[in-house]
């Protein structure tokens, strides 16, 4: 290594990668995450491979970010001075760790909205973020366009995550299930499971961590020991179960009555068509989930939807019968108008009981849960497995990540207020009715 007064040293770095660390460094997309269990040597691999960023690319800025600065001093800044010496240089006045050929590793943080925006406009050829699934995905799409400038080093981004979080949602359609919208490029996206198993010198080292791991309660357990990304501590709804609730669109009966429920906002229109059978089960049979659209224009979408139902109602957010102060008119009168709009109803919109009653739908106490989502919905799927408790109201869902919360309120709209189950109406046999007796001269 050349230093500072161009003197040479040599710096033993000490320790060797495992095999999934060694996938780790060997990637070469734009985003890798390195996720699962607790114990996985993420952290080390995180802070070797941007050490070895800067030391092959002089003049090379990097970005270190965490949720809070005590956090990334503990967890990160002591372990790189103790593990690279000399190597590196802190400088506490700007918040960097500093190498001799120019590089330099800035230190973030980001615990809310209001921190992230001070990174915009602000250029980084790497950028690492450490505990992911702790930042929401607008904080992630800001640091995203930060990772831009006009030097001809590669960009990357690395990520570390556990299961849980307000980003969980955002961090398992990218990484996990590799779900992508229109304007994201799955060849950009990389991921590696992490294990504790995986790392041999914390299990030389601590060989009672995976017996405290097993420990746990079960979802903790699960999530933390096994990396299993369906299952973690905060889940609002941990009794969705991908193999009970979820079944194929051809397994909803043919007798059934059809009925629509929708979340209106501008930010989201999230409406799903349900079917009752003549036992009282409930089937979410489609949905569709589409932001930015006027009141006309969800209209249409919803009336679209049901188009091949019969639907007999249409249960809406109750802030729709609120006059509008610019037209006059409520949301109410300008759906009702459009053509094909079933008659609508306002929902029981009362939180706390309406997840009870839903609660109840997917419990499968009396053998098998009273609701069935399609596979075709797939936003309801998702948004039911990543919604989180309130932590000031344990009873309630939270309201982040905003984007997991719309599809599951149509569908409390939906149990709260729907129509009687189905009941077959027989229609009497046919007779001839019987004349009556009258005079013979009739």
């Amino acid at each position: 290594m050349q230093t500072a007064n161009n003197s040479t040293e040599r710096v033993l770095i000490s320790g060797r990668p495992s095999e999934k660390q060694r996938q780790f460094f060997a990637m070469r997309t734009k985003f890798i995450a390195y996720g699962g269990a607790r114990g996985g040597g993420k952290s080390w691999a995180l802070r070797r491979k941007l050490v070895a960023m800067c030391l092959r690319y002089e003049g090379l800025r990097c970005l270190l970010v965490r949720r809070t600065l005590p956090e990334l001093k503990s967890n990160h800044v002591l372990p790189f001075l103790s593990e690279y010496g000399s190597l590196l240089e802190y400088k506490d006045a700007e918040k960097s760790l500093c190498l001799a050929n120019g590089s330099k590793i800035f230190l973030g943080y980001c615990s809310s909205d209001r921190d992230v925006l001070r990174y915009q406009g602000q250029e980084y050829d790497v950028i690492a973020i450490d505990e992911a699934t702790q930042l929401s995905e607008f904080r992630f799409s800001i640091f995203k366009a930060c990772l831009r400038g006009t030097s001809p080093f590669p960009r990357r981004m690395y990520l570390t995550c556990n299961p849980g979080g307000i980003g969980h949602a955002w961090v398992k359609r990218l990484f996990v299930d590799r779900e992508f919208r229109a304007d994201e490029d799955p060849n950009d996206y990389s991921f590696v499971q992490a294990l504790v198993f995986d790392n041999s010198a914390l299990l030389s080292s601590a060989p009672d961590y995976v017996g405290s791991l097993k420990s746990l309660p079960e979802r903790l357990r699960d999530a933390w020991l096994y990396g299993k990304w369906n299952v973690f501590e905060g889940q609002f709804f941990p009794e969705f179960d991908h193999s009970k609730h979820v079944c194929s669109p051809s397994d909803i009966p043919r007798d059934v009555r059809h009925f629509v429920a929708f979340d209106y906002g501008f930010d989201m229109l999230a409406a799903i068509v349900l079917a009752v059978d003549k036992d009282g089960r409930l089937y979410a049979v489609c949905e569709r989930c589409i932001p930015n659209l006027t009141l006309s224009e969800a209209a249409a979408e919803v009336c679209s939807l049901i188009s091949p139902y019969k639907a007999e109602l249409a249960v809406a957010s109750p802030d729709l019968w609120n006059r509008r102060q610019d037209s006059g008119k409520s949301g109410f009168e300008i759906m009702q108008a459009y053509r094909g709009m079933p008659p609508m109803t306002p929902a029981d919109d009362r939180r706390v009981p309406g997840w009870r009653i839903l609660r109840e739908y997917l419990s499968d106490a009396d053998g098998e849960p009273r609701l069935l989502i399609s596979s075709a919905c797939r936003e309801l799927i998702r948004c039911l497995s990543v919604l989180l408790f309130d932590t000031s109201r344990p009873e309630d869902a939270s309201s982040e990540p905003h984007s997991a919360t719309h599809a599951p309120e149509a569908l409390r709209y939906a149990v709260m207020s729907r129509p009687q189950a189905y009941t077959e109406v027989r229609e009497p046999d046919f007779i001839f009715p019987q004349k009556k007796r009258s005079f013979f001269m009739d």
